[in-house]
């Protein structure tokens, strides 16, 4: 291959592995769902529900990555111009609050947990 097409195929590689899904992402790195329950010290159904899941907490989906080896790093752009893009360090740790699409949060009754 060329190094024009090299280029590309790694460029494409990079986009997917953005793109993956949990499941995926869990396959990918040769794990199963009952190893990974066997780690989080939950059921294999957990698992399963986890990976399907629209939105969840924070620290939830960080655990998750902690047990497959990695860390999750969550970046905040704005489009403010240079230097208005923000890591947010220790988020997944801090508190319980969780990440809806469209950035939406209300409060639940009975627990008074934002999601």
């Amino acid at each position: 291959m060329s190094r024009e097409s090299l280029a590309r195929s790694d460029e494409k590689v990079a986009r997917l592995r953005e793109e993956m899904a949990l499941n995926e992402l869990r396959a990918a790195l040769a794990f199963t769902q009952e190893h990974l329950a066997k780690i989080l010290h939950v059921r294999q159904a957990a698992i399963s529900k986890l990976e399907r899941r629209a939105d969840m907490y924070v620290s939830t989906l960080a655990d998750f990555i902690r047990a497959m080896g990695g860390e999750l790093e969550i970046a905040a752009p704005f489009s403010a111009g240079e230097g208005a893009d923000s890591s947010i360090p220790g988020c997944a740790g801090a508190g319980r609050a969780g990440v809806r699409r469209g950035g939406r949060r209300r409060r639940r009754r009975r627990t008074g947990v934002l999601d």
